[in-house]
């Protein structure tokens, strides 16, 4: 795996180099970057060849000292694809930005963590000001506020037709608390 530090910029200083620091999608790069840094994951951005990681780099911040090289990933290992195809989908707008953060979201979702965390996120309230305001079809049908990840998997299962709820209501089932309310 390709070590990633040059020029003294790490992936946990990365916001310190950020042309807008206060913008959304910034803060959303750069902590996914810095969480799958810290968990030693390379590439940190699946789906992002090292170009395009370069010019989402330039774009944000003010570096393009970092390399989202990697050995290669396994095909099918996980649900990143199906994940990425759905938030794709669900764009405010086709713009590679919101391709490189649908994929950035996917990659994150592969974490152990809630969502925000994995994200590097400072609450889950901004997760969810940033899927609705860049995702907002998707956000939309997460009426009951859900957490974010099962959320996502509840939505590819049904898209394969899979049924997942233990019971014919999620307010009846005995994990209600697990799926939905706050986050600790």
């Amino acid at each position: 795996m390709t070590t990633a530090k040059l020029e003294g910029v790490s992936p946990r200083q990365l916001l310190n180099y950020a042309r807008q620091p206060d913008d959304l999608l910034t803060i959303a790069f750069a902590g996914i970057i810095r969480q799958a840094s810290m968990r030693g994951e390379q590439p940190w951005i699946r789906g992002l060849s090292d170009a395009r990681f370069k010019k989402l780099l330039n774009e944000y911040f003010l570096t393009q000292a970092l390399s989202n090289e990697s050995e290669a990933m396994p095909a099918g290992a996980d649900e990143f694809d199906d994940l990425a195809g759905l938030l794709l989908e669900h764009r405010a707008e086709p713009s590679e930005q919101l391709a490189w953060l649908a994929l950035a979201i996917a990659s994150a979702a592969m974490g152990e963590n809630h969502l925000w965390q994995d994200m590097g996120l400072p609450s889950r309230k901004v997760l969810s000001t940033l899927m609705t305001q860049y995702f907002p079809t998707l956000a939309a049908r997460n009426t009951d506020d859900m957490k974010w990840k099962k959320f996502f998997y509840r939505q590819l299962c049904e898209r394969a037709e899979i049924p997942i709820c233990k019971s014919p209501h999620c307010a009846e089932c005995c994990d209600y608390a697990i799926c939905f309310g706050k986050d600790d």
